[in-house]
């Protein structure tokens, strides 16, 4: 855990999405120390012309969720939010400015991983 969910324009190229996703695990690593093993993130991309930012279509945003498991505090939640909106910056140049984080932090007993069981059930 994090599972992260990252929401981009089209049009960049693989290799430019490849360093986003390596990024942005990397963020998670340095700023909550989440362990890589349990590190999940995928790429959503979004037609720009579906994509509207202080009344501009077409302006370039991402928008990074983020589910957690309860526990982090607000120092490591700031630090979190701040890694990942400069991982995206770093490697797409969207500004941290342009990007969003929202933090959703899950009870062990309401998130399902490996096995089909409970977080807390696994002993997480």
């Amino acid at each position: 855990m994090p599972i992260l969910t990252i929401q981009i324009p089209t049009g960049y190229s693989q290799a430019q999405k490849a360093s986003l996703l390596n990024g942005v695990t990397q963020a998670a690593i340095d700023s909550i120390q989440a362990p890589l093993a349990s590190l999940r993130a995928n790429l959503v991309e979004i037609p720009p012309e579906n994509t509207i930012v202080s009344g501009e279509i077409g302006q370039s945003m991402a928008l990074i969720y983020v589910a957690l498991i309860v526990g982090r505090d607000e120092a490591q939640k700031a630090a979190l939010i701040a890694a990942l909106s400069q991982s995206v910056q770093d490697a797409i140049g969207i500004s941290t400015q342009h990007t969003r984080v929202l933090l959703h932090d899950l009870e062990k007993t309401d998130l399902g991983v490996a096995g089909g069981i409970s977080a807390k059930a696994s002993g997480r």
